[in-house]
């Protein structure tokens, strides 16, 4: 783990990801449920693996990501919560930019973390990198999620549908600043 966190909020504490944290992530959507809106995600290491490392390469390479948050003196990762940079592939304002996600462990579901994070996380992003669009993906259906993504000034401006017809159709949502682009 890294020398100390990068943010701290009332209730959490935010680090950047560290090769320790692997195993965070795989116990972070070890439960079925934690998983039911996040498409093809699985508690898998290699996966798991690949996650890490682009979370930490969107760091290195554009100096912002998600964070890996925790309880005060806590190691478990109770979520995975940010503006990361990201490339989707499928366009529709979703590829080469920054965008949102939050991912909270099931038992802190209901409390306002998403919420308490990302307004941290999107204030220090529009602080060190200027405001300006942040997108963020919400699978249909995952109204908690959209909830969230209301309350952190985002608005829905359109839809995907998996080309292949399997998964299911994708929410897509932006904040546009309201100082910038």
């Amino acid at each position: 783990m890294t020398q100390g966190p990068f943010l701290k909020t009332a209730r959490f504490e935010l680090w950047t990801p560290a090769p320790d944290d692997l195993e965070g992530l795989c116990k972070l959507l070890a439960h079925e449920d934690m998983r039911r809106f996040l498409g093809p995600a699985s508690p898998d290491p290699m996966e798991q693996f690949n996650r890490l490392g682009r979370n930490a390469g969107s760091w290195s390479l554009y100096g912002y990501g998600t964070f890996y948050v925790r309880r005060p003196g806590e190691r478990d990762l109770i979520a995975n919560c940010g503006v990361f940079h990201s490339w989707r592939g499928f366009g529709k304002g979703m590829d080469d930019t920054p965008e949102a996600g939050w991912i909270v462990r099931q038992d802190c579901w209901g409390q306002g973390l998403a919420q308490e994070v990302m307004r941290a996380a999107i204030a220090w992003f529009d602080e060190t990198h200027g405001p300006r669009r942040i997108a963020c993906m919400i699978e249909e259906g995952n109204a908690a999620s959209e909830r969230v993504a209301k309350a952190l000034g985002f608005v829905r401006y359109g839809r995907h549908e998996p080309d292949d017809g399997r998964g299911s159709a994708i929410n897509l949502f932006e904040r546009v600043s309201m100082t910038g682009g």
